[in-house]
């Protein structure tokens, strides 16, 4: 053996690192550490990539300090349908309760942006995929008809996997209904903004998120009723490229303006600015 040479090291004990300090970016693979992705509003510093924000981080990056005024917190999923699975309807709701500190997928209330009063719904993507269920349609309807009534503007930041199928027909009577306000509210004459991130899809995408007075999304964001997949099988066609992100939306005119992270409070200032009736 040369006088260089080292033998080989073997152990059986791994080595451990402090776990969610850090994250690697989808986009670019970049490591991130978590308090510089959250001092950057969870967008990467490299390549720009959105990370998914929870609903009390978007409600602190938007709103004046202490603005926020939080209604019909204590409201929560039941299981009607009795659904069972691997885990009950029940179970899961006091998994994600926990892990997120959330009652749901949803939080509503008034707020203010510059000293501007409004309403705002953020959904929240961490519980339960922001699925829309009964206490989400109510909790946004809710907030849409005192709007009306205080003759505020409304604003909606979506990101949802769809409906909540352990709710079945329920979860789907929730896109009606929420339409239903949002069109008493446009005849009161008040504005409706609606910010859609990723993702949105399913049954909110076809029901409020897309018919804002002004229709917002993040850049790259993920849009559309079903995937890209289903609809290939069921049309028998390829997809164009870029199917179903915020771009392609707005070159097709779904999407009014594509809004960065960092610029989004700014933005909702001046079009509330220029769209709500003087007080």
């Amino acid at each position: 053996m040369g006088i260089f040479n080292r033998p080989s090291f073997y152990s059986d004990k791994k080595r451990e690192l402090p776990s969610g300090l850090w994250q690697k970016c989808p986009a670019c693979s970049e490591l991130i550490h978590n308090l510089e992705l959250q001092q950057n509003f969870r967008v990467c510093p490299r390549c720009d990539h959105h990370f998914v924000q929870g609903a009390e981080e978007r409600l602190e990056m938007l709103l004046d300090p202490d603005s926020f005024e939080e209604h019909d917190a204590n409201m929560i999923s039941v299981d009607t349908l009795k659904f069972t699975g691997q885990a009950s309807y029940t179970e899961r709701l006091k998994t994600y309760q926990k892990k997120t500190g959330l009652k749901d997928a949803v939080l509503t209330g008034f707020g203010k942006i510059e000293d501007m009063p409004l309403g705002i719904a953020v959904m929240d993507f961490n519980f339960i995929a922001a699925t829309m269920g009964s206490v989400v349609g109510e909790k946004l309807t809710r907030i849409i008809e005192k709007c009306t009534s205080a003759k505020l503007p409304a604003v909606i930041i979506s990101a949802s996997g769809g409906a909540r199928m352990y709710e079945g027909a329920i979860s789907l009577m929730q896109m009606a209904k929420t339409c239903g306000a949002l069109a008493r509210h446009a005849a009161a004459r008040l504005p409706y903004i609606s910010v859609m991130t990723h993702p949105t899809t399913g049954g909110v995408s076809a029901s409020f998120a897309t018919i804002g007075d002004v229709n917002l999304a993040e850049p790259k964001a993920m849009i559309g009723f079903a995937g890209p997949r289903v609809i290939r099988e069921t049309t028998h066609q390829d997809l164009p490229a870029g199917f179903q992100t915020a771009e392609f939306l707005r070159d097709h005119g779904l999407i009014d303006r594509i809004v960065h992270r960092k610029e989004m409070r700014s933005t909702l200032f001046a079009l509330l600015s220029h769209l709500t009736p003087k007080r």
